[in-house]
């Protein structure tokens, strides 16, 4: 029996090309559109008449859509914090899934996000505190090829990098937050409450600075080993453009309801129950992908009964 591209099994197993490894498992996106415009669309169908365009569009809208919420992903960046504590955004980077340090035995230590700093536009100022203004090059705003001298163009100078940065990039403790232990309270059991649970732990901390596309890490972790696993839209390369099996009803329900939502003359009974479908199948497909093994499910209940003395 071939698998996706045709190859046999000695082929698959004895090839020097470890990315074909598990692709059976993948559906590419120009077989989702061949199957649908034969499955779906012509004589006696419930799409008449569609071009091939308008079913790539839907494809690939579908594809995005059950990336964010269906889809496991697999895409990770692992690199080594440099001094200045900072790690570039991946070019198709939607959503963080985790950032995890890594110790010396290889294990995977969970970081968390601090909500208690951040990277501010930091206003430039003169020695009086008044804002400085970048007055810029004269302008040509008439198009005569002279610039006008009496139009500048102004806007304020950034301070780079800001107090707030410079300062978390110089933290000289091991935990900048030691100081909410005066925070804890004692209950009559002995048990603590009232610490911030994202700084509870010892693995360090990040932010993630939106606006210029940057993940800032906590002192401590300069030299470490990060590994950032992120959700992309499925849409970075052709090569990432395909649906999992599991999901493959869903992605035709997703394209057919889209198809017949957006014409004109399609009965909206028929498009509710395209719109039930999708909604159903997606539902199907998010369990399917989720993995769950019944001895897996069995330890980790057993684990959370057990006490700890």
């Amino acid at each position: 029996m071939g698998l996706l591209d045709g190859t046999t099994q000695s082929a698959y197993y004895n090839s020097s090309n470890s990315a074909n490894y598990g692709n059976y498992q993948f559906v590419t996106l120009d077989n989702i559109i061949s199957a649908f415009m034969v499955a779906y669309v012509g004589e006696d169908k419930i799409i008449p008449k569609v071009d091939r365009t308008d079913i790539q569009f839907h494809g690939m809208r579908a594809i995005q859509e059950l990336s964010y919420d269906v889809f496991r992903s697999v895409k990770s960046q692992e690199i080594e914090v440099p001094n200045t504590g900072a790690m570039i955004l991946p070019q198709d980077y939607v959503n963080y899934v985790k950032l995890v340090r890594v110790d010396d035995n290889g294990i995977e230590r969970v970081l968390y996000p601090t909500g208690k700093t951040s990277n501010p536009f930091a206003i430039k100022q003169t020695a009086d505190g008044t804002y400085d203004f970048d007055t810029g090059v004269d302008e040509d705003t008439d198009g005569d090829g002279i610039d006008d001298s009496d139009v500048m163009s102004t806007s304020l100078i950034e301070q780079v990098p800001s107090n707030t940065l410079n300062n978390w990039n110089d933290q000289t403790e091991v935990d900048p937050y030691m100081n909410d232990i005066n925070d804890l309270q004692l209950d009559y059991r002995g048990r603590r409450y009232g610490l911030d649970p994202q700084h509870a732990q010892s693995n360090g901390t990040f932010y993630i600075d939106y606006a210029r596309g940057m993940i800032h890490f906590g002192s401590t972790l300069i030299g470490k080993t990060i590994i950032l696993k992120y959700v992309s839209d499925g849409l970075g390369t052709d090569n990432e453009m395909v649906v999992h099996k599991f999901c493959e009803d869903a992605c035709y329900k997703h394209i057919a309801y889209a198809v017949l939502s957006t014409r004109s003359n399609i009965p909206e009974y028929i498009v509710q129950r395209y719109r039930k479908d999708k909604f159903a199948s997606t539902r199907k497909a998010k369990i399917r992908l989720s993995n769950i093994k019944i001895e897996e499910f069995t330890q980790v209940l057993k684990g959370m009964g057990k006490s700890i003395k």
